[in-house]
């Protein structure tokens, strides 16, 4: 069987870039669907994270150098315009066979007429990319490739940082790795990733973490299938030690897939009485025992929903919770880039809304002089403080725990105070954008 070419790949892509922007399915999901033919998954991967990453700065030009409105176009046929002028914008592919190749495109798209458009689109752009590139960048949304209302609640919440958080979404992630402490040493992790020609540095404020000089597959890590190390942003390692979970103490993760946060608290203390891990999703359930079985670790997976607890709880209650709260993900958005367009201003009102009840529910569940971390991906504020500060207003036994904060503040990591709790914006130390806020029940 003959290896698809060019034109078959930047097909795929385009299919996956309408159905996002089309059809508002995920990235990932549309990715899979587009490659079941046997197209490299990760050349389509490529093309189409870079093509919606980039999305609003590509459609401000589309827009410039099309005669008609951009609604009257075939869905594919335009996505596809957007593949090619990515790649001559923003990709490393000669440019004579990226125009030559989307061309070709067309024709595995099964629309041959409009390979005539799509070339005098592209080769316009060669021709006039500096000018149509400037009249695009007058439009913020298109000069940082983020929706407006994005920028603005950037802008809002991080005054001094919005630019930074905006660049940072459009940049490509890093890839952090989680040695298993109950294994091997960081640094014995380190010398085995160079033995395999892979480079790596370790972290300055996550102990088991280290960061690839460049990503790799996951199955050309050593030791990755016998459970030496997993794949988990910097940022997101932190929360076991905001957690703090000693011998002894049930635990819950509430809102627990894929199961990164619930295996690394197991790896770092191996005498729990209990580890409870639910997520509402069946499927990402089964990530979850898939995670813990590949890492050689216990816990008990549950099928159900964190804000339903008579639906699983056994009434006894736990000494730690973390509650990693579904968010809008603007934290994420280099890992993620279809959030730009998947998500709407008016989600964050109805995230805030689902993350207090999730937090209100999941208190009733803690033990006196228990901890609960809060933790979520988003950098708005009203997602974290304004939620955690709102419940505190209304729950007198709620105090916030800011031991574990003044620990972390005075290193690498350029936290924020965010009254309560703690901000890490997008891209600051490499890191992922989160927030923590820790809450002990006074008895």
């Amino acid at each position: 069987m003959s290896t698809p070419g060019g034109a078959a790949i930047r097909a795929a892509a385009a299919r996956a870039v309408a159905a996002v922007a089309v059809h508002g399915r995920r990235l990932e999901d549309a990715v899979a669907a587009a490659t079941q033919g046997g197209v490299p998954r990760p050349a389509v991967q490529s093309l189409s994270f870079g093509t919606v990453r980039w999305h609003f700065e590509l459609a401000a030009c589309l827009s410039i150098l099309l005669d008609r409105p951009g609604s009257k176009q075939d869905p594919e046929v335009r996505a596809l315009m957007l593949v090619g002028l990515f790649q001559l914008q923003h990709g490393a592919t000669p440019e004579h066979a990226a125009v030559s190749e989307t061309v070709e495109a067309m024709r595995a798209l099964g629309r041959p007429r409009a390979a005539g458009l799509v070339n005098a689109v592209l080769r316009r752009f060669q021709r006039e990319r500096q000018a149509v590139v400037a009249a695009a960048h007058a439009s913020r949304a298109a000069r940082h490739a983020h929706p407006e209302w994005m920028l603005d609640a950037f802008a809002r919440d991080w005054p001094a940082d919005w630019e930074s958080i905006a660049a940072a979404g459009n940049a490509e992630p890093p890839m952090w790795l989680r040695v298993n402490a109950r294994r091997l040493a960081r640094e014995d992790y380190r010398a085995r990733l160079a033995a395999s020609g892979l480079a790596a540095e370790p972290c300055p404020f996550a102990p088991q973490a280290l960061r690839l000089a460049e990503p790799v597959a996951v199955d050309t890590l050593p030791g990755f299938a016998d459970g030496e190390v997993s794949v988990q942003d910097a940022a997101a390692q932190l929360a076991p030690f905001f957690l703090a979970a000693g011998p002894g103490m049930r635990v819950l993760d509430a809102c627990a897939a894929p199961g990164g946060k619930a295996c690394h608290v197991a790896e770092l203390e191996p005498d729990l009485a209990e580890l409870v891990a639910v997520d509402i999703d069946a499927a990402r359930a089964t990530r979850i025992e898939s995670n813990l079985a590949r890492l050689r670790l216990s816990a008990h997976v549950v099928v159900g929903d964190a804000g339903q607890p008579a639906t699983w709880w056994d009434g006894r209650p736990f000494e730690r919770i973390l509650l990693d709260v579904p968010c809008s993900g603007t934290g994420v958005i280099r890992r993620h880039p279809d959030i730009k367009l998947l998500r709407r201003a008016d989600d964050v009102a109805r995230f805030a809304v689902q993350q207090a009840a999730l937090l209100r529910t999941c208190w009733g569940l803690l033990a006196p002089g228990g901890r609960l971390v809060y933790a979520s991906c988003s950098v708005l504020a009203a997602e974290n403080a304004g939620v955690v500060g709102g419940f505190m207003a209304e729950e007198p036994a709620a105090v916030e725990v800011t031991e574990s904060a003044r620990l972390l503040l005075p290193g690498a990591l350029p936290w924020r105070p965010a009254g309560p709790g703690c901000a890490l914006r997008s891209g600051a130390a490499d890191a992922d954008g989160f927030y923590y806020a820790c809450l002990e029940k006074k008895t």
